[in-house]
């Protein structure tokens, strides 16, 4: 991370913090999408049960690696205020934090997934499946909470080509671990759904492993001796990290969790419906990757200007942001459109699964646009450590507009369950206004602050 003086300059810093970002977003929601994929290939049974235990875990996982992304504005801000010699305590307190939540995690788990799926109406064989899948991805719930702690650490120094590259080194290694695992080859078990679990399970122990070999051995990573001596445990850093990175990771849930929910509700219908659901879901989520890729690089770019006091250019890039995210978003859902029939029969082979799917990524298009503008607004503010009011109005519209309608619409109307995803595009929408108003209140405040300065 550098200064940067123009616009062009500006741009071209935006890009190169973004693109390998987003490659990495991509590579990482890519494990998911190919277990999906891969599951579908299997049986309609495995890919349902790989929503459902896909749709339990998500939001979970989300919400408490979302508390951990406080680490990249901390950095971040450090980095822009000349503070270097502070970012190996709060790396480690980072992950300290990260070990902390993922036993917790794992011994909750254990009391609560059984009697959810059993509450759930849906197949023994979906369930069962559901229920191994999750067994199996918790082997790598604390090696990936780990590398989201580096992660956050690599990027908020600017360098997020590097975890690009770790993503790319690994996403081959779990298709390959997916086919042998889900489809029974070399002499491996067929486990179907199960199978995307243990070769998920296996990918994030290898990218945590990689993380933690480049951040010891490699410049400029390593000048910050993050390994080298022990640390004790530091609480008031801890209450540092979790007073930013729990209304993060809040948001985020509240976020996740509704499209969960969803997929729980459309439990009480056909295995198909919870299988099309699920298929355009993936897809939509998909394409999700790129407002949320906008966002972390918002929250890096605009936390190095604020921590630097220079909030003029913090607000210059934030609208660059926004433009980008909006454009693309806009082309994207033309395209998936067009061509919806195509997706859905990239997922399964059952033709009625296919019309159902075709028609939930024509809502799916309709919420692009409103991901296109909550996503990166949300990265601003987490750029500004602007948390906690982002945390009310996240849960107010997905919450107590965006579920509430689509349960009405749903239950009370010829929608059917169309109406829930009808409800998310109310979630969204009114998640896109409530912030954007917010981030206009907060950039104002800080001209002024800026103002006074220079006068």
């Amino acid at each position: 991370m550098e200064q940067t003086f123009t616009l062009h300059q500006k741009i071209k810093q935006f890009s190169i913090i973004l693109v390998p970002i987003l490659v990495t977003q991509l590579g990482l929601f890519a494990m998911n999408f190919f277990d999906t994929i891969m599951s579908g290939q299997y049986s309609t049974a495995d890919l349902a049960g790989v929503a459902i235990g896909s749709s339990l875990w998500m939001p979970v996982f989300t919400g408490l690696s979302g508390i951990l992304l406080s680490v990249t504005p901390i950095v971040a801000q450090l980095m822009g205020g000349k503070k270097e010699n502070q970012v190996q305590h709060t790396v480690i307190q980072g992950i300290y934090v990260a070990l902390f939540m993922a036993l917790i995690i794992l011994i909750l788990g254990l009391f609560v997934v059984e009697p959810i799926l059993a509450f759930m109406n849906i197949e023994d064989e979906v369930r069962r499946v559901a229920g191994l899948y999750l067994l199996a991805l918790s082997a790598g719930i604390f090696p990936l909470f780990v590398y989201n702690v580096l992660r956050s650490f690599i990027d908020a120094l600017g360098f997020t080509r590097v975890t690009m590259y770790v993503t790319l080194m690994s996403l081959p290694i779990n298709v390959l671990f997916n086919y042998l695992l889900i489809f029974g080859k070399l002499g491996l078990p067929a486990l179907g759904g199960v199978g995307a679990g243990v070769a998920s399970a296996i990918t994030y122990w290898l990218i945590a492993a990689i993380s933690i070999y480049i951040v010891q051995t490699k410049r400029p990573f390593n000048l910050y001796r993050i390994f080298n001596k022990a640390v004790p445990f530091d609480f008031s850093k801890w209450k540092e990290i979790l007073l930013i990175g729990i209304p993060i990771g809040f948001s985020i849930f509240f976020e996740t969790s509704i499209f969960s929910a969803v997929t729980l509700f459309m439990s009480a219908y056909s295995t198909e419906v919870v299988a099309a659901h699920q298929a355009a879901l993936n897809f939509s989520s998909f394409l999700y990757m790129i407002p949320l890729s906008i966002s972390m690089a918002l929250t890096i770019v605009v936390g190095f200007e604020a921590g630097a006091k220079r909030f003029r250019d913090a607000r210059t890039y934030s609208y660059l942001g926004l433009t980008v995210a909006v454009t693309i978003a806009a082309g994207a859902g033309i395209l998936t459109y067009l061509f919806r029939d195509q997706v859905a029969s990239i997922y399964v082979t059952d033709q009625q699964v296919i019309g159902l799917t075709a028609q939930f990524l024509f809502f799916a298009v309709l919420f692009q646009l409103s991901d296109a503008v909550q996503a990166p607004v949300q990265g601003i503010l987490r750029g500004y450590k602007d948390v906690n009011i982002t945390l009310i109005m996240t849960m107010i519209s997905y919450w107590v507009i965006g579920l509430p309608s689509g349960y009405l619409l749903a239950n009370y109307t010829d929608f059917s369950y169309f109406g829930y995803w009808i409800g998310l595009i109310a979630g969204l929408t009114a998640g896109a206004i409530t912030l954007t108003i917010r981030m206009t209140i907060i950039q104002k405040k800080k001209m002024k602050i800026e103002g006074g300065t220079k006068l």
